[in-house]
């Protein structure tokens, strides 16, 4: 029943959006083969950043190709199988072609048009590859579609060492959905996009995930005390099996942590991207909009370009 309601109150705070805009009509997009399922980019590239950088992807290693090889012989074994579909278009994604992984998904949406899934992993990739229209419109469908829907773990692709599955359907969708907000910054809907993830309690990793924008958004909209007492949840004793940046960063905004403790972080893997983005906004926040800059443009450099953090970094730099 409470997975139910956070589904409904998602759905009804983002239809009127829904309704006023042709974005966020994704199922006639990908079934009208006129229509473009992603903008041009220069020869070789995935995506042109938010700065005017083409971004093209690194090399895949072999392990991911031989995943890719094993998911595409699933996938041509019955290519009407939705998870056959999901999985093959997710090892796609994971040797860096999100666009050739977009294509997929959109065949799952033409072949499963009611399947949320498919909304809520072509949006990942709109946000790899900076169609943030894109992937607002798939999550808003994705957001609609669970409405009453049973929620169940998701499968990672990389799985932590204990074997834990850590995350749902629903979770994700409204995890990313909240992230494709922050990136146009609506503030509001971002908030409580995060905020249904996190309030279905899943477990301490994804509290402290979601805790984390939730704070983030709050201090952006001038809400200082409010986003103090968003940390009630967080703790150093949280068991936190992946989520660790998260964590590490709920506890500095509490003044647990040092931020200066952080700044050494490594930002070429997704969660060093994460932990410097949200020290260089902690140095924002705190009037300190040299360290934020120069930490943001130090790690415009490295690999990870498709990370969170990396991207919303990015995006803060467009527009400053």
């Amino acid at each position: 029943m409470k997975n139910i309601l956070i589904a409904t109150m998602v759905a009804l705070l983002f239809s009127c959006s829904a309704e006023q805009s042709e974005t966020t009509q994704p199922v006639k997009e990908t079934t009208t083969s006129e229509v473009s399922l992603f903008s041009a980019v220069p020869e070789g590239a995935q995506a042109v950043s938010f700065l005017g950088k083409a971004l093209i992807a690194a090399e895949p290693g072999q392990a991911l190709l031989d995943n890719l090889a094993e998911a595409k012989a699933t996938y041509d074994a019955d290519p009407m199988d939705a998870m056959n579909l999901i999985w093959y278009a997710r090892r796609v994604a994971y040797t860096g072609d999100y666009r050739r992984a977009i294509e997929i998904f959109s065949e799952g949406i033409e072949k499963h048009p009611t399947d949320a899934r498919m909304y809520r992993h072509r949006g990942h990739r709109y946000i790899s590859i900076r169609e943030i229209d894109r992937a607002v419109a798939d999550y808003e469908m994705a957001a609609s579609l669970i409405v009453g829907q049973e929620d169940k773990i998701e499968p990672d692709g990389a799985p932590n060492p204990q074997g834990i599955y850590l995350t749902s359907t629903h979770s994700n969708i409204y995890y990313h959905l909240g992230l494709s907000y922050y990136l146009k910054q609506d503030w509001q809907k971002a908030h409580d996009a995060f905020k249904a993830g996190q309030d279905l309690g899943l477990n301490d990793d994804n509290i402290a995930s979601a805790g984390h924008w939730v704070y983030m958004i709050l201090r952006n909209m001038g809400r200082d005390e409010e986003a103090q007492e968003s940390l009630g949840n967080i703790s150093k004793d949280m068991e936190i099996i992946e989520n660790m940046s998260y964590h590490s960063l709920t506890l500095m905004y509490k003044g647990e942590i040092p931020a200066e403790t952080l700044t050494s972080i490594d930002p070429n893997d997704p969660s060093g991207a994460a932990v410097a983005y949200g020290v260089a906004n902690w140095f924002l926040y705190n009037d300190e909009p040299e360290k934020a800059y120069a930490l943001m443009e130090r790690f415009m450099e490295s690999s990870s370009w498709s990370a969170f953090g990396f991207i919303a970094a990015e995006m803060a730099l467009s527009k400053r």
